[in-house]
């Protein structure tokens, strides 16, 4: 009598952006789920376009985003499964002598432009392979991002430190999935940080700040703070509340509390003054 062999496990399908960061990001994702499953039943997917319309049609299981870049808003089909551990999410200064700061950010240039007035600023496009090319050219004197990479870095710009407030979900992974799909949902819970889950829930309930920080200041308790500035950099409104946190609730609350907080001070005047001048980006 013939043995049939048991049906092979589909691969799971992970879809991402083409930037060799991206790249990195979803092979790191790959490896531990490998690790945690010892299976290679893996494919990654890259494309510049269309990544939740694959996920809708079942081309795709799972989609890998960069937290900060990711709406707070997602398509109703779809849903934010999982919040991996969160990396180092402060932004970086990397340059030669000079003062010319470029950045593609309103948030980084408006509040380094309140610290540091003397400064001139260019508005830099690209991926990091692009920024850190612009440091390298003898014609750019100054690079301003968030970056991995410790051995460019000459400054890190914490808030704390006289530098900037970061941008909401900074240096963290989102994993989108399918409503409903409690298998792959189950699959991702393995691979979600509670700290930086519920850090990052906070952060993102406030919609719209230009900068925030968050810091667990004792093993349940939150502190979060958050900036707006005017792009001129003279104007600005801040705060800071520290609460418990335990739950998903809880850190929204928290950021919708500081988010009503800065607008009783005049902040949502700022923003509105941001939106009228230009798009806003991070």
């Amino acid at each position: 009598m013939m043995k049939t062999s048991p049906t092979a496990q589909p691969p799971l399908r992970i879809g991402t952006r083409r930037s060799n960061l991206a790249i990195v990001q979803a092979e790191g994702i790959c490896d531990s789920l490998q690790r945690l499953h010892r299976t290679d039943h893996m494919r990654l997917r890259l494309s510049a376009h269309w990544l939740e319309e694959k996920l809708t049609s079942g081309q795709l299981d799972v989609i890998m985003h960069c937290l900060k870049d990711m709406p707070t808003r997602l398509p109703d089909p779809c849903e934010l499964a999982a919040i991996p551990l969160r990396d180092d999410p402060h932004d970086a200064r990397s340059s030669r002598l000079g003062a010319v700061v470029d950045t593609s950010s309103v948030r980084r240039s408006v509040q380094l432009r309140r610290l540091y007035p003397h400064l001139r600023f260019a508005n830099l496009r690209g991926n990091v392979e692009t920024c850190l090319a612009k440091v390298d050219d003898p014609n750019s004197e100054y690079i301003c991002m968030r970056v991995g990479l410790k051995y460019r870095i000459n400054q890190y710009l914490r808030s704390k430190d006289g530098g900037v407030f970061r941008a909401v979900g900074q240096g963290t992974l989102g994993l989108e999935i399918r409503k409903g799909d409690s298998q792959m949902q189950e699959l991702l819970n393995q691979l979600a940080d509670q700290k930086s889950t519920l850090a990052c829930l906070a952060e993102r309930s406030l919609i719209v700040p230009i900068g925030v920080e968050t810091e667990w200041i004792q093993s349940e308790d939150l502190r979060m703070s958050a900036i707006v500035v005017i792009l001129d950099g003279f104007q600005s409104v801040q705060d800071t509340i520290d609460s418990r946190v335990q739950t998903v609730g809880e850190a929204t609350a928290l950021g919708r509390e500081l988010a009503a907080r800065l607008a009783k001070v005049s902040a949502e005047a700022i923003l509105n003054d941001i939106n009228a001048s230009q798009p806003f980006k991070e």
